[in-house]
């Protein structure tokens, strides 16, 4: 959400000795606010709870906020008559057409949220994990197993045990929710089919002057200046593959691998799927970069290239997020 020319919402700090005078409160997306505070996020939570607006929490009131369990702290202590409920709340800010997702970054807390959330729960207390979905249009909430495959899995694990709840709201501008309230749909069978270490990726590179480079079989080949995405695929060890992107030192073998030991490591962005899109996101790619490398990594297909030059940074334009987002989530059906 955070292009250039996005609008965002701010708050002045309320303290003078802060560092900064203002806090970011929400990003405005498709025309509405979506809320990136976490304490702000908890606030509408307690009050949903509070007016017993939350479809699998009715009767459940809040005991504590900020309660330490374990090796955890969670958001909420709540009981509900002899039932006590450890409720952990996350900001889902991730959404396409019809399908919202979380997290948008790896989250080693999380996962250890979702471990300690069963670990109670076998212990005999109940626990939940409560997704708030800034989008009034989703209809489908999965793990983002695309960015963090270690949480999809600890959440797959963790169904049965802990209650998981994926609730689309909508805010007002002043930042206040509606009455539209909705619990999510998870399709857990398409999460379980697509959940592993396998599919296509994005590299991106970034060579910070006009270089001519030796490319193998490719000859010298002359780079101008800027960010490089290599489109690959990995049908298994998709994480190897990009950890071996990632590395400097290794036998030079594909082509990439002679422009990698000149350009920096930028960025990697994996699609896990069982589908086979390296071809299809190349093309994809290629409608929005600025030049390509003709020949480069597309011996063994018909594409003209697998490597695409873009003049400024692709993570800061928004036709290659719509791309990215088309790939993640919009594709699935």
């Amino acid at each position: 959400m955070l292009l250039p020319g996005a609008t965002v919402y701010l708050e002045r700090t309320p303290s003078a000795r802060d560092k900064m005078p203002y806090t970011a409160v929400a990003v405005q997306k498709e025309g509405r606010p979506v809320m990136v505070h976490t304490h702000r996020t908890n606030d509408l939570v307690d009050d949903l709870i509070r007016r017993d607006l939350i479809p699998g929490l009715e009767g459940a009131k809040v005991i504590r906020r900020e309660i330490k369990q374990g090796r955890s702290r969670f958001d909420f202590l709540l009981r509900r008559g002899k039932e006590e409920i450890f409720l952990e709340v996350k900001s889902c800010t991730l959404f396409g057409k019809r399908l919202a997702m979380f997290p948008d970054a790896l989250t080693a807390r999380g996962k250890k949220h979702v471990e300690e959330l069963s670990h109670l729960s076998e212990k005999g207390s109940s626990g939940a994990v409560l997704f708030l979905v800034f989008s009034p249009q989703a209809k489908f909430f999965m793990p983002e197993y695309h960015t963090d495959l270690e949480f999809a899995r600890a959440l797959l694990e963790a169904r049965e045990k802990i209650s998981i709840l994926p609730l689309a709201v909508e805010l007002r501008s002043d930042l206040s929710l509606t009455s539209r309230v909705r619990v999510l749909e998870v399709p857990w069978d398409v999460v379980e089919k697509e959940a592993k270490d396998s599919g296509s990726y994005i590299v991106i590179l970034r060579l910070r002057r006009n270089s001519t480079i030796s490319i193998g079989g490719l000859g010298d080949i002359r780079f101008r200046k800027g960010y490089y995405l290599y489109v690959g695929s990995a049908r298994k060890n998709l994480s190897s593959r990009i950890e071996r992107h990632r590395r400097m030192r290794k036998r030079l073998f594909w082509h990439v691998d002679f422009l990698r030991a000149v350009a920096e490591f930028h960025f990697a962005l994996p699609f896990r799927t069982q589908d086979i899109l390296e071809c299809a996101i190349a093309r994809s790619v290629s409608e929005i970069a600025h030049w390509e490398i003709p020949g480069f990594g597309s011996s063994d297909c018909l594409c003209s290239s697998h490597l695409y030059g873009m003049a400024k940074d692709p993570l800061q334009s928004a036709a290659f997020i719509a791309l990215l987002q088309y790939y993640r989530m919009d594709r699935l059906k």
